[in-house]
């Protein structure tokens, strides 16, 4: 790649880790997927013959709102046991920083590439 200023080589390395960044971004939406409907559709049967676990539906009344929270991932048969495996959430939070350090990347690449641009154009020569 070359270094001489203003060609436009200098866009692929922003653009690289733009497009970059939606690696980590569409393994952060799979996983959060993976994570949101891992009860499936019926959490009383899945506990109980999927997993073998008690389904206690006065704990799920008195924590109703987990379920529904988009983070962090919980679906629980009872106080014990959740639905959720253990490394949905880290993963989620590891793929977030990857996808956001990406993005910043790309953008402190792309401030550099108009920083350069604006110091090469000749300004108005004043008298």
């Amino acid at each position: 790649m070359s270094n001489a200023p203003g060609r436009c080589g200098e866009w692929r390395e922003p653009l690289r880790w733009l497009l970059l960044s939606l690696v980590p971004w569409f393994g952060l939406v799979f996983t959060w997927f993976l994570g949101a409907f891992s009860g499936g559709l019926d959490v009383q049967e899945t506990c109980e013959l999927l997993e073998g676990q008690t389904y206690d539906s006065a704990y799920r009344d008195d924590n109703w709102q987990e379920p529904s929270r988009l983070f962090p991932l919980h679906n629980k048969c009872n106080a014990s046991y959740d639905l959720v495996p253990s490394w949905i959430n880290p993963t989620i939070v590891g793929l977030a920083v990857a996808t956001a350090g990406c993005l910043i990347t790309a953008v402190v690449m792309a401030a550099a590439h108009f920083k350069s641009q604006r110091q090469l154009r000749p300004g108005p020569e004043h008298p």
